[in-house]
């Protein structure tokens, strides 16, 4: 098959379309022919370096895919060849073929076409892991996602709505202000020239940004609140007064979903299913589609990632 490898850690250039070993599914997996993966920002993090394999994981990037079931590995039932699925992964979705734990793929939700559903399962999974699972919003609270037009976000917005919370964002211009009140932020707020800490107090925060915003998300809790924090996209240390924490009873909550257990993964996409694909069959939540490109053309679309101007999911086709 082919794959999207990384001959050295560096700029979109350094990913190479090539032919590399068919994967053969271990006990419990299956392999599964790729129509599509998304992008997420851990695989520019891992192209550029700063971001290792879990010990075990494909070395190739991709966290998520759709297509169809070829080979079945000891002891997995429930699944037959053809199934149509997506996956959450630990890795490898940038390729032709990807070995899979069962626990990890989902049927393709009603009404959603097959390559638009490798948009679903890595933000499904993280908005659901870390905004119910591990910060536990509940109907009528505020929420307030940062980046709301990227691929996280705008999933994130959609489901706390759903949830009945009252959803505020920030985001980058006009244009994806326009999209993520669309998606069903109450508010959406320009971070150019608008601080969110004056809109608050918020109950629960997911951040991707990291860095300088820990000490305003803090500051920006309600009693009780509760943060969570998946991206370093500004750095990794940040000053922080625990007298905030303290005072208001509130939690900072650091989580990422690749370096977790197969059962643990399991669990997260067994929530997602049950929960979640409801809120897209209903119609309430939809994948939003930025570009579909080639998957030979990942450094192009890791390109596009990085200028920062697309929103909601990138998309690497096969065929």
């Amino acid at each position: 098959m082919r794959a999207v490898s990384i001959k050295e850690p560096g700029g979109p250039e350094v990913l190479d379309w090539t032919r590399v070993e068919d994967p053969s599914p271990a006990a419990g997996e299956v392999v599964v022919d790729v129509a599509a993966s998304a992008l997420n920002r851990a695989d520019v993090m891992q192209r550029m370096g700063l971001y290792p394999v879990p010990p075990g994981a494909s070395p190739y990037p991709g966290l998520e895919v759709s297509g169809r079931i070829s080979a079945l590995g000891q002891g997995v039932t429930g699944r037959q060849v053809g199934d149509e699925v997506c996956a959450l992964l630990t890795g490898g979705g940038y390729a032709q073929k990807v070995a899979v734990p069962a626990g990890q793929l989902l049927p393709i939700p009603k009404g959603i076409d097959l390559v638009d559903a490798a948009a679903l399962p890595e933000a499904a999974a993280t908005v659901w892991s870390n905004v119910v699972m591990t910060a536990r919003l509940k109907e009528g609270e505020t929420f307030l996602m940062h980046g709301g037009a990227g691929g996280v976000g705008t999933m994130a917005l959609q489901i706390a709505k759903a949830l009945g919370a009252r959803v505020v964002t920030t985001v980058g211009g006009p244009e994806k202000a326009a999209l993520a009140r669309e998606l069903g932020a109450d508010l959406a707020i320009d971070y150019r020239t608008e601080d969110f800490a004056e809109h608050g107090p918020y109950d629960v925060i997911l951040d991707v940004i990291g860095g300088r915003y820990l000490e305003r998300n803090v500051r920006s809790l309600a009693a009780d609140g509760r943060l969570a924090v998946i991206g370093l996209q500004d750095g990794l240390e940040a000053p922080l007064n625990l007298a905030e924490l303290v005072v208001k009873r509130a939690s900072v909550h650091g989580t990422t979903l690749r370096t977790r257990s197969a059962a643990q993964k399991a669990a997260v996409v067994a929530g997602v299913r049950e929960h979640v694909w409801p809120m897209i069959e209903s119609g309430a939540v939809r994948p939003i589609i930025d570009q579909r490109l080639p998957m030979a053309e990942a450094g192009e679309a890791h390109r596009l990632m990085e200028a920062g101007r697309h929103t909601g999911k990138i998309l690497l086709v096969n065929g």
